[in-house]
């Protein structure tokens, strides 16, 4: 398809192209497999040329092991687990011989203040998010005759405004799904913090903060969504927040981690998603595969704009509390 072509070229195109080919996508109902035209783009930022050679953009996030390595092994990116018994951090990485490029994205297993840390393997549960960073990869392994341990021999790492622009989109954008999919932000279980509350903060500024990049599409695919539902009069939006208006209360779903909010005081409703929210959309047409939080976020508002028919207790007793 054009479109796949024109988007994985490493041209540049206009807003107008782009805007065009997201018309047509919906007009003629194509589903993409996976974002094309709705790719979101990430410019390098004032403070990532302050800091020069690395990125603190998604440091200090707190994910899900398990969760995160398997996205990287869908990502190929490099990625093993780490270990209760071991003290060291290293990074994932990501091997880009055509730029002769790895990129490396470091982390650190939390081994204190989370309760239940690992399983009976070892393995820990939790991990903490720090740098982004590129270093330069010797010839040998961009040719393919050597290991990509590039990280291992501690070269130089690249200046961030050296990094091919369309390199570090993509890099930046594997980073944001990796934290965007597995912090523990997106758990409405972890609405106390996780274990003595020791990640309230955490918790209360990702489930209701800023946008991510990938938010901020989601949100501009909501908005074009919306209109054409059957709760279109039901809903709005404010800034972070797709806000649904029931015959009992007034719910305000974050657009980045799909968490409510009940107005007029701001109270937390905790609804966990069931393993067939998706279900709740099969009728939507929706332009791309793989955003399950935005399967989610419909399911949700579906639910919560006829909030008089729910008939589960758990969710009533919040609602009415």
């Amino acid at each position: 398809m054009l479109i796949a072509r024109v988007l994985t070229s490493g041209s540049r195109h206009s807003v107008d192209e782009i805007m065009a080919w997201r018309k047509w996508l919906s007009e003629n109902n194509v589903q993409q497999p996976f974002k094309q035209a709705h790719r979101e783009i990430y410019l390098l930022t004032e403070a990532e040329r302050r800091t020069g050679i690395y990125s603190n953009r998604f440091a200090a996030h707190i994910i899900k092991q398990h969760q995160f390595n398997s996205l990287c092994a869908v990502r190929r990116w490099k990625n093993s687990m780490k270990l209760i018994y071991e003290d060291d951090a290293w990074p994932s990485s990501l091997s880009l011989p055509k730029w002769k490029i790895i990129a490396e994205f470091w982390t650190d297993g939390l081994r204190d203040g989370v309760g239940e840390e690992s399983n009976e393997t070892g393995i820990l549960y939790y991990l903490s998010t720090d740098q982004v960073r590129f270093l330069p990869m010797a010839e040998e392994e961009a040719d393919g005759t050597a290991p990509d341990n590039n990280h291992l021999q501690t070269p130089e790492a690249i200046p961030l405004e050296e990094i091919p622009p369309l390199v570090f989109s993509e890099v930046m954008r594997d980073v944001d799904l990796f934290v965007g999919v597995a912090s523990v932000g997106n758990d409405p279980t972890w609405s106390d913090g996780g274990p003595d509350g020791m990640y309230r903060n955490y918790w209360s500024r990702y489930s209701f903060g800023n946008l991510s990049a990938t938010a901020e599409t989601r949100k501009e695919l909501l908005m074009e969504l919306i209109p054409r539902l059957k709760i279109k009069d039901r809903c709005s939006f404010d800034d972070k927040f797709l806000i649904v208006r029931g015959d009992i209360r007034t719910y305000k779903i974050h657009i980045g981690s799909g968490n409510i909010l009940m107005s007029p005081n701001d109270q937390y409703l905790c609804i966990v998603p069931g393993r067939n929210t998706a279900r709740g959309t099969s009728g939507i047409f929706l332009p791309f595969e793989g955003d399950a939080t935005l399967s989610i976020i419909l399911s949700k508002a579906f639910l919560l704009a006829e909030d008089t028919k729910i008939t589960d207790q758990t969710i009533v007793n919040q609602i009415k509390a």
